[in-house]
């Protein structure tokens, strides 16, 4: 979770984006539009969602492996079973 109010609003922005993207998504998927804007469209929201997912996890690891130091070792376990989820 982002923790300052820039990086909040950041995160925000990127998910606003991608619930537009979604919603551009569904209408072109109920108008019958061909595949390849369809496919490409899912391709930004996919690199959309990377990239949100990335920012999320350096802070993630920043914030609990860097300021907690003596929580590392479980905070390093959590954060390989996120990576592990995602990657899936």
């Amino acid at each position: 979770m982002p923790h300052s109010a820039e990086d909040k609003q950041r995160a925000i922005t990127r998910l606003r984006r991608i619930r537009g993207q979604a919603e551009a998504l569904e209408r072109a998927v109920e108008a019958g539009s061909d595949c390849a804007p369809i496919l490409q469209q899912l391709a930004a929201m996919r690199g959309a969602v990377h990239g949100l997912m990335t920012d999320l996890l350096d802070s993630h690891v920043r914030e609990t492996l860097m300021a907690q130091p003596s929580a590392a070792p479980q905070a390093l376990d959590e954060t390989l079973t996120l990576l592990r989820s995602y990657l899936k």
